[in-house]
């Protein structure tokens, strides 16, 4: 990365989760100074963001590659190829995550992540802030486009065998209902783990006692789960009706229709909702078949198709959940909650990102009207002066 600047980003209207309004945006070494107007400064970099709106950078909780690099198979190099094609797209933050595979393959990726961070001063990419395991510990019957021969079954040192970033944070998706399940719960809060409820069919006392035990969150809504029926209340109906509980969703209506995916959001409240892309290697190459995951894998136009005829995982970003959200009637600051604000509080990070705000690192997204990307901010850095 180049030397930090100093910028005065002027007269945009800056969008956070409870707030709308239009000021000036201070910039110096990597944070965030001042957010108003009349600011006395002859040394900063003007740029006229009259007419945009700056978002607080979106935070991606959910993806598994982009531009043909997967996340199970990246090298160091490739994370950072991830992390530029998320920089461009207004992503400043994410969580790379893994399908189950092999302990070899989880062991070299972790290392090349690793190695990753450690490079990450000589790139202008989308920051890691940790990792998350998805499905390793999920319900068979609810796969979904994971591979079960790679699912574990629990013991008391099974966490142990997933090999851990240095200094990050950790994620996992898990059925609640699996054997030893509950147990898997308390061991994943003790360590520090966000345990996220997902790929399951988990009945309502199993998801009480998950809950008790330090489950918040449910992954990827409606998708994997038990549905809701006016009788059978399913994981989908607990997830609405438990008022403390949180949920991630794919927001590029094939995974939940749009009258649905509005439904779920007004019902829960944009403050309980968390957008993510759940994107695979194929984002931003276009239609074609793809191997991954050991199959083939078809895009064509936002649809992916495994070889079992399932949907598996997505070829959006997060800016184009944003305008699907957008288009559904949202308002921005709705949209700026479930693209950045609440993933924050959901990794405890919401004292230095989700929010435009004096002491928060410098993450910003500046957009038109129409809600296209204009210019993005990570830590500081315009990508265009890049």
């Amino acid at each position: 990365m180049k030397d930090m600047k100093k910028y005065l980003i002027c007269g945009a209207t800056v969008v956070n989760c409870d707030s709308f309004l239009k000021a000036d945006i201070l910039v110096e070494d990597g944070r965030i100074t001042a957010v108003g107007g009349d600011f006395e400064t002859t040394d900063a970099k003007k740029i006229d963001a009259n007419g945009s709106f700056i978002f607080p950078g979106f935070i991606d909780i959910h993806i598994h590659g982009a531009e043909g690099v997967d996340v199970n198979e990246a090298d160091a190099e490739g994370f950072h190829k991830i992390g530029e094609f998320l920089a461009r797209n207004g992503v400043t933050s994410w969580l790379p995550t893994l399908v189950p595979d092999t302990d070899e393959s989880y062991t070299r990726t972790v290392a090349e992540l690793n190695r990753s961070i450690s490079l990450s001063p000589k790139y202008l990419s989308a920051r890691i802030l940790g990792l998350h395991y998805e499905g390793v510990f999920a319900n068979e019957a609810m796969c979904g486009a994971l591979r079960p021969q790679y699912f574990k079954k629990f013991s008391s040192d099974v966490l142990s065998t997933l090999p851990r970033l240095d200094g990050a944070l950790h994620l996992t998706t898990y059925a609640p209902e699996i054997s030893g399940g509950l147990e898997l719960t308390k061991e994943l809060v003790k360590n520090g783990w966000i345990a996220s409820i997902g790929h399951t069919k988990a009945d309502v006392e199993t998801l009480e006692k998950a809950f008790s035990l330090g489950a918040r969150h449910l992954t990827h809504f409606f998708n994997a789960m038990t549905g809701l029926h006016h009788r059978e209340m399913g994981v989908a109906g607990w997830g609405l009706t438990k008022s403390d509980v949180t949920f991630d969703i794919i927001a590029d209506g094939i995974h939940v229709r749009p009258e649905i995916l509005k439904f779920a959001i007004d019902t829960k409240g944009a403050e309980k909702v968390v957008l993510i892309s759940d994107s695979i290697a194929p984002t931003g190459l276009g239609d074609g078949p793809y191997s991954i995951w050991g199959e083939t894998i078809s895009v064509n136009g936002l649809r992916t198709k495994n070889e079992r005829g399932g949907i598996a995982g997505s070829v959006i970003t997060i800016a184009d959940a944003v305008r699907m959200l957008h288009r559904l009637g949202f308002d921005l600051t709705s949209i700026a909650a479930m693209s950045s604000a609440n993933a924050a509080r959901l990794l405890r990070l919401e004292n230095r990102l989700g929010r435009i705000a004096p002491g928060f690192t410098a993450d910003l997204v500046i957009m038109d009207q129409d809600l296209n990307i204009i210019n993005v901010m990570l830590r500081g850095q315009l990508l265009s002066d890049k």
